[in-house]
């Protein structure tokens, strides 16, 4: 199993739809006896939040946010935790929208320190 999560910061590798998580998104994680939570926030994020669970490599969560034009959304993602060669955290999810239409594949990796 790869490193903890805990206290990693992460950010998105491209930037998705206007509106959502982009390169300006920064996700700090935490991990405690298979549980992860995170809080996020940047680019037309506001606030975020994601909770869910961890088991392996394989992380299944919930998410919802708020944006700045005042939206709000949330929804579903599974991850997949990849250590990378210079022992970085990668994430690579496959997200759906539950409070609207949508849905696609994104990778977050741990900032270099």
């Amino acid at each position: 199993m790869a490193k903890t999560l805990d206290g990693l910061v992460l950010s998105p590798v491209a930037d998705q739809a206007p509106g959502q998580v982009g390169t300006r998104t920064r996700f700090t994680y935490h991990e405690e006896q298979g549980r992860i939570w995170a809080e996020y926030e940047g680019g037309d994020v506001v606030r975020g939040h994601l909770v869910g669970t961890r088991e392996g490599d394989r992380l299944d969560f919930r998410y919802v946010q708020l944006k700045t034009d005042g939206g709000t959304s949330c929804g579903h993602c599974v991850s997949t935790v990849v250590e990378l060669p210079d022992g970085r955290v990668r994430l690579e999810e496959i997200w759906e929208w539950e409070s609207q239409e949508g849905s696609g594949t994104s990778v977050v990796e741990e900032l270099p320190s």
